[in-house]
């Protein structure tokens, strides 16, 4: 019996005391920010081996969560013991990532979904087919701007990645219409696409994304001068789930065809021709002038 007026003092615990693969790393860590993470494993040996144990099992790994400068070092260790992830973002490595970083990340998590390697220009072709060999689950795959992505490499994608249902080619203009072609013909459940700022893109690759892809939504041709009102009369017809299309500074393409669009409520980046030119005119003369649209 405790002497009167005395009380039992309370264990103290510590965070490490809870049972790490149940509680800490499921349900504490993975609300941490990454920035944070890395900093907490600098606290002492047994936090940076609950962090190493967060890092080998996350699903998860954001480049730009840690700062704009990662180092090559750091990421090559963080991800050494991973093989579950399923989404992959490092367009915040583009100064430096090489196929020699990226290749052993692909090679050992083939459950990878998503995919950004927007302007990761030091990467190579070959870095698209580890892809395509490795992660024959990924849907949604950004290479925006990464313009050693070629006709071979994107046919080796279309032939492994048949669940793709979203691809960002913006800018890779080493494509053309047949490799766009073989694309859609064997990735047919493409929602979002976008082949921006691409010259070579024309009215046959449009025209095929429209008959292969029906459950199409997104379509970015920003820029592809080459596409005409042709084929977006065929993308009306066929792509009845279109919600948004971009075309902005496609010069062939005319409001005849795109006043289909217009009327089922699509979101396209061009004003209608009148619109425009009451913008036009405010900007030049300081006010809009009424104009009865009824006569």
């Amino acid at each position: 019996m405790e002497p009167p007026g005395e009380t039992r003092p309370c264990p103290r615990g510590h965070l490490l005391d809870l049972p790490w693969e149940d509680i800490l790393v499921p349900h504490i860590l993975c609300h941490l920010p990454l920035r944070q993470l890395l900093s907490l494993q600098r606290v002492s040996k047994p936090f940076q081996t609950l962090i190493q144990l967060y890092l080998a099992n996350t699903r998860c790994f954001d480049s730009s969560q840690v700062g704009p400068n990662l180092p090559k070092a750091a990421f090559c260790n963080l991800l050494k013991d991973n093989e579950v992830l399923q989404q992959l973002a490092l367009q915040n490595c583009y100064d430096w990532l090489t196929d020699k970083e990226l290749l052993p990340v692909i090679g050992q998590n083939h459950h990878l979904q998503e995919i950004q390697l927007s302007g990761c220009l030091q990467l190579s072709r070959h870095a698209l087919v580890a892809i395509s060999l490795s992660c024959p689950h990924v849907r949604c795959l950004s290479l925006a701007h990464c313009e050693w992505v070629d006709s071979l490499s994107l046919r080796t994608l279309a032939d492994h990645c048949k669940g793709l249902e979203s691809l960002d080619l913006t800018a890779c203009r080493q494509l053309k219409d047949d490799a766009i072609c073989y694309l859609v013909q064997k990735c047919s459940r493409l929602k979002s696409l976008s082949l921006a700022v691409n010259a070579n893109v024309g009215d046959m690759a449009v025209e095929e994304i429209a008959k292969c892809c029906p459950e199409l939504e997104h379509l970015d041709l920003t820029g592809c001068l080459r596409v005409k009102n042709e084929s977006i009369r065929v993308l009306a017809e066929y792509c009845t789930k279109l919600r948004s299309l971009k075309v902005k500074h496609c010069h062939k393409v005319a409001e005849s065809s795109l006043s289909i669009l217009r009327g089922r409520g699509v979101e396209l980046d061009v004003e209608p021709p009148l619109q425009r030119a009451l913008v036009l005119l405010q900007d030049g003369v300081g006010f809009a002038p009424f104009i009865n649209l009824q006569i």
